[in-house]
């Protein structure tokens, strides 16, 4: 059972004390249509820093988007807000008030409806129980009034209190995973970081819509967005292992598996400045299974394209995949550092760690601690000298160049030469040509 806030009011003084919550309860103060809702109003209730607070009004979003960002950018603090942005979306009657360290979506109650399976929703205004009744899951089905006569009352769908103090995940009608796909991955997605169960029902309809194929009739891009969501996630690993659990990777197109202990390696082995995300990807993308190197490039390449990931991303999640298992021969057979130098080449951090992972023995094995050592220490070793101080000391540029300085750093690498300027250059003059 879910430890749950006592009451509306609670939720209020916690608002209160949150980014950018003071200012708005002051510009809705004198109107009492406003009410905090979805996500913001479960995560508060479970006693839980929302990650964004939703708001819900009668009128129009973008009007009360405007005074917020007035109010937030007026604040004569130290801590003054100059970065606020405002975005408003017309189709969908919302609004988006952006900062360092805040963000506010302002939606207008509306109503919808869906003229196919996966399709956008044609959206209409709505009355309060519309506007519930249109959520993705009970307990992101409750709101309390923010101000008015009513400040402090919770309004909640059917069941979303009892499921919210219960752990319990619910669709809110028969169709819903139909008309939505992307409510598999958000299924998958609040599963992992609220700790709740899946409701029995609601199980059978989300097995039911991944065999019917409901992935298959929503856009690619929208699923794109889910997954980045679900790799991003503070606890990613459990975001994925839900959403292999209920069937979801492996009704995408390609089928995708995923091994989380290989994944939790890949994670422990990678430095600061590796991207997360990316190993996580590679991690799925390493299970498409096609004949030959060039049919499972472009299977990659074709699928994170229609998923409309950014090309820098792609290539790098690509290159990971790829590398890592003739990456992980590569690092079992390097016995120096300068090898592994060799080995890597210009590896991302991401193939490094993952093909480290790969290593069945992660205490001892050579691949797994190359990798280690490689991504902890080895590849900060850097010369004192550049290629323009072998132009000044008499070398034509050309290749020679880049093949000295290459040779002096692995000699530093192997601990052959010290770390002073003077040592290196002279090292690099004496190397044959």
């Amino acid at each position: 059972m879910s430890r749950t806030g006592d009451s509306g009011e609670a939720v209020l003084e916690r608002v209160r004390e949150l980014p950018g919550g003071g200012e708005l309860l002051r510009v809705v103060a004198d109107r009492g249509d406003a009410e905090l809702i979805g996500g913001a109003t479960r995560d508060l209730l479970l006693e839980r820093a929302p990650r964004e607070l939703d708001v819900l009004v009668a009128g129009d979003a973008e009007e009360l988007a405007k005074a917020l960002a007035g109010a937030l950018s007026a604040d004569s603090h130290a801590t003054a807000r100059r970065d606020v942005q405002l975005s408003a979306h017309e189709r969908f009657g919302t609004a988006l008030v952006v900062w360092d360290g805040g963000r506010v979506d302002i939606a207008t109650r509306r109503a919808e409806s869906y003229a196919s399976p996966g399709a956008l929703p044609d959206v209409r205004p709505g009355t309060p129980e519309d506007d519930l009744r249109r959520r993705d899951f009970s307990v992101n089905a409750i709101a309390v009034a923010l101000a008015g006569a009513n400040a402090g009352r919770l309004r909640a769908a059917p069941e979303a209190l009892e499921d919210l103090r219960a752990g319990r995940l619910r669709v809110l009608h028969e169709r819903s995973f139909i008309d939505d796909p992307t409510r598999l991955l958000r299924l998958a997605r609040y599963r992992a970081r609220l700790g709740f169960e899946v409701e029995p029902h609601t199980a059978a309809l989300a097995a039911e819509a991944l065999e019917k194929g409901a992935l298959g009739t929503v856009s690619p891009a929208r699923l794109g967005a889910e997954l980045r969501l679900a790799l991003s996630e503070e606890e990613p690993l459990a975001s994925l292992s839900s959403l292999a659990e209920l069937g979801v990777l492996a009704a995408l197109d390609p089928p995708l598996r995923f091994g989380e202990t290989l994944a939790r390696r890949g994670l422990a082995a990678l430095p600061a400045d590796g991207r997360r995300d990316l190993l996580l990807l590679a991690s799925l993308l390493a299970s498409i299974d096609c004949a030959g190197s060039d049919a499972r490039q472009a299977t990659m390449r074709a699928f994170l394209d229609r998923l409309e990931f950014g090309a820098a991303e792609r290539d790098r999640a690509i290159a990971a995949a790829l590398q890592s298992v003739p990456l992980l021969e590569r690092l079992a057979a390097a016995g120096t550092p300068s090898q592994l130098r060799k080995a890597i080449g210009a590896a991302p951090p991401e193939a490094i760690a993952l093909a480290g992972a790969l290593d069945d023995d992660q205490d001892s094995g050579r691949a797994a601690a190359g990798a280690r050592r490689w991504l902890a220490e080895l590849r900060h070793v850097q010369l004192r000298i550049s290629g323009d101080d072998l132009l000044a000391a008499g070398l034509a540029p050309g290749p020679e160049i880049g093949r000295r300085l290459g040779a002096v750093l692995d000699m530093r690498l192997d601990g052959a030469l010290g770390d002073s300027p003077e040592a290196q250059l002279r090292a690099a003059l004496e190397l044959a040509s």
